[in-house]
C-alpha cells in the first residue's frame, strides 16, 4: 500500500545527492585544475514478490520488482581544462594524461592538476598549502629561483640555461580508480612517469566544468526534486484518505 513511498522518497534523496555534486562543481568552476564529478544512480536491488497464504507457507515466487534508487558512483570527468596565460614563470599547466605530484606534510605523496608553485624557505619548488613538487625521480625538486623558464617536457632551467631538474608529470593506468579529494587532489597507486603530457610554463589549467551545462543541470534535477517531493505530499494524502475515510465503510 505505502510502497509507492518507497520510490518517491529515494528520487529526493537522489536528487539531493545530485544538487550536492552539482554544486561543488560550481563552487569549484574557478578553481585550477579542478576535475568536475558526475553523479551516478541505480536501482537498490530486485525485490523478490511472493505470493504466501496457509497453503503455500513456503510462498511463491509470482516476479522481482525495484522499489527505490541509489547512488551507484560520483565519477571524476577528467577531460582537459582550458589552459589560460598568467605570464608567471612558476605558473604551470598540465596539456593531456598526467598528475604532478606533491609531497604531503606526513610524507604521502598526493596528484594534482593545480600547478600554481612557489618558493619555501630552503629554496624548493612547492604548492602552498599542500608540500613540495616532485621531480620525474619523485625526489623533492629544488630550484633556488623564480628567474626560471620550463620546456614542454618538463625541464627546468634558471635564466642562464642552466638545468635545474625536471617537473615529474605521472600518469595512472586507471584513471578511474583514483581517489578524488576534497582538497582537489587525487591519491592512488600505480603512478608512472609520463613523457606524453606536455609542461606549459606561464600558464595554468582552467576548471573543465562548463557552467552554462551544469547550471542548466541544476535548474532540471532542482525541478526533479520538486515534482517528487509534491507528489510525495499528494500520495500522503491520498494515503491518509484512504485509511480514515475508506475504514469507514
Amino acid at each position: 500500500m505505502y510502497k509507492g513511498f518507497y520510490g518517491l522518497g529515494s528520487a529526493m534523496l537522489t536528487h539531493q545527492r545530485n544538487l550536492n555534486v552539482i554544486a561543488d562543481n560550481i563552487t569549484n568552476v574557478s578553481t585550477q585544475g579542478y576535475k568536475q564529478k558526475r553523479y551516478g544512480s541505480t536501482t537498490f536491488g530486485d525485490v523478490l514478490i511472493s505470493r504466501w497464504d496457509k497453503e503455500d507457507p513456503k510462498g511463491t515466487p509470482i516476479g522481482r520488482q525495484n522499489y527505490i534508487r541509489t547512488e551507484s558512483e560520483i565519477k571524476t570527468d577528467f577531460t582537459q581544462g582550458s589552459p589560460e596565460y598568467t605570464g608567471q614563470p612558476l605558473d604551470f599547466a598540465l596539456y593531456g594524461e598526467g598528475f604532478f605530484a606533491v609531497q604531503l606534510t606526513g610524507g604521502s605523496v598526493a596528484y594534482t592538476r593545480m600547478g600554481s608553485f612557489s618558493l619555501d624557505e630552503q629554496g624548493y619548488l612547492c604548492l602552498p598549502g599542500y608540500g613540495r613538487v616532485l621531480s620525474d625521480t619523485a625526489q623533492p625538486l629544488q630550484v633556488f629561483t623564480d628567474k626560471l623558464y620550463a620546456s614542454q617536457d618538463g625541464t627546468v632551467c634558471d635564466a642562464d640555461g642552466q638545468t635545474l631538474g625536471r617537473i615529474g608529470v605521472f600518469r595512472f593506468d586507471d584513471q578511474a580508480a583514483l581517489v578524488h579529494n576534497d582538497d582537489n587532489t587525487f591519491t592512488g597507486t600505480g603512478a608512472q612517469q609520463t613523457d606524453s603530457c606536455q609542461v606549459m610554463n606561464n600558464y595554468l589549467e582552467s576548471s573543465n566544468t562548463d557552467l552554462v551545462r551544469t547550471m542548466t543541470e541544476m535548474i532540471s534535477v532542482q525541478r526533479s526534486l520538486q515534482s517528487a517531493a509534491e507528489l510525495a505530499k499528494m500520495y500522503d494524502q491520498i494515503m491518509t484518505k484512504a485509511s480514515t475515510e475508506v475504514g469507514r465503510i
